[in-house]
């Protein structure tokens, strides 16, 4: 019996920005790390953009999907890597959230950016001291991981900021 599935243009705009993400997750998984756990995230490049052109439930599905897609791809699923991703994920998501429904006037994509970086770093090594390794030494991470928050999405907004604008302006 075939089943009458109604896929939408939501539904097609959703999936090609997280195949998009998910391409870019892949690849940046094969980035060389100058320190463990640190990497830029450029596929949050992405997600701000959805952020800005379609709105938080938009962003909240690519980032998820992106997650979980990469996670079966890269053979770590319901691993401890995927349990750190998805709490970074599920952090930023909420990040950007409550700027996006608060101050979002006030806060541009640099603004909302680097909260979320901060808040996906955090959130992990907040996962990572309570599930493997709980010792108060770890927290010892917390002032590179803020730096590294603040640089990287700083950087990624600087991306997406440039990707947008000429969006708009070949639109």
């Amino acid at each position: 019996m075939k089943k009458n599935i109604n896929i939408t243009e939501e539904d097609r705009k959703i999936a090609a920005f997280a195949a998009l993400a998910i391409v870019i997750h892949v690849l940046e998984s094969s980035f060389p790390s100058p320190f463990p756990g640190i990497k830029p995230g450029l596929a949050n490049i992405i997600t701000l953009l959805v952020l800005f052109r379609y709105g938080w439930r938009f962003a909240a599905w690519v980032s998820l999907l992106r997650v979980t897609a990469g996670s079966l791809l890269l053979g770590t699923f319901m691993s401890p890597t995927f349990f750190l991703s998805l709490s970074g994920a599920l952090a930023s998501l909420l990040a950007m959230l409550l700027l996006w429904s608060s101050i979002r006037p006030w806060v541009g994509m640099a603004g909302i950016s680097i909260l979320a970086s901060i808040s996906h770093v955090m959130a992990q090594l907040l996962v990572a001291w309570w599930l493997f390794i709980p010792h108060r030494g770890i927290l010892a991470l917390t002032p590179i991981l803020i730096a590294t928050g603040i640089f990287f999405g700083l950087f990624n907004a600087i991306i997406a900021s440039s990707i947008e604008k000429r969006l708009t302006d070949t639109v």
